[in-house]
This record gives structure tokens, C-alpha cells and sequence, in this order.
């Protein structure tokens, strides 16, 4: 098989939500074009759709005037999404959710999204990249490593 190079295809959302679907449709056509199964494919889509749902409330903080970038990296054997806002980032990570203080309504049940990210996902992380915003980047691969 010959060598691929990395295709990418960027996608510039709103911010306004709603708009992740059409990042998670994206996403989720990239992926099947390269042979990714059907599950990995809905785990795309879930990371991918929290990832903009973050960039859009928390980033761009709801400004229409502002929008989401969305790059999607096709290389031979993995796909890199990265989300990009004009927020400026995580001072630090979040703690660790207690799933069962919140099942109990003990605890906000919000902010779960970074922690589904990292559990659909191969690789995850947040950076800050002031004064230029900030990006959320995940890596899926085809062949996960066997564990």
C-alpha cells in the first residue's frame, strides 16, 4: 500500500450551539472515508461534539461574533481533531468527577466532557495558546494499541 500523506479539512462553526453536529458529521465522514469501524466512529463523534460544546459556552463564552475552528488531520493510521476557541484555556485541570456523587445529585452533574473525551478517545489534551485562543486536540487511531 502506498505511503498517505495527512489530508485535512477544516470547518469554521458559530458559536452558537447546535453547530457541533456539523462538526460531529464531519468528523464522522472523515473517519468512515479512512475505514474506521462504526463504533470508533459514534466514539468520534460523542468527543468531537463535547469538544465544540466546550469551545462554544466556555471558550468563545456564547459570542456569535466569534467562531470555532475545526481541523480534522487524516493521516495514515490516526485522525487528529483539534478544536480551536479564542478563550484562554484551563488555568488547570478539573479534578477527577466522582460518577457516583453525582448519580446521587451530590455533586454538579456537569463537567464530565474533558473526562468522556479521554475515555472515547486515544489521546487528549488542552492547551492554551494565548493571545491566540485556545484548542482542544484528540487523537483516534485505527489500530489502537493493545492494552
Amino acid at each position: 500500500m502506498s505511503k498517505m500523506k495527512t489530508t485535512n479539512v477544516e470547518v469554521r462553526l458559530p458559536s452558537r450551539m447546535g453547530f457541533e453536529k456539523v462538526a460531529m458529521s464531519t468528523a464522522a465522514s472523515v473517519a468512515k472515508l479512512m475505514g474506521f469501524r462504526d463504533d470508533r466512529v459514534e466514539d468520534l463523534k460523542t468527543a468531537v461534539a463535547e469538544a465544540c460544546i466546550n469551545a462554544i459556552e466556555h471558550g468563545n463564552r456564547l459570542n456569535e461574533k466569534l467562531s470555532v475552528g475545526v481541523v480534522l488531520s487524516a493521516g495514515e493510521d490516526s485522525l487528529e481533531v483539534k478544536v480551536i476557541d479564542d478563550g484562554t484555556g484551563m488555568k488547570k485541570q478539573p479534578a477527577k468527577p466522582d460518577i457516583d456523587r453525582k448519580m446521587h445529585g451530590e455533586e454538579d452533574a456537569r463537567g464530565m466532557g474533558m473526562f468522556l473525551i479521554q475515555a472515547l478517545v486515544d489521546e487528549a489534551e488542552w492547551v492554551s495558546s494565548p493571545p491566540s485562543g485556545s484548542y482542544a486536540r484528540m487523537v483516534i487511531r485505527l489500530s489502537p494499541a493493545k492494552v
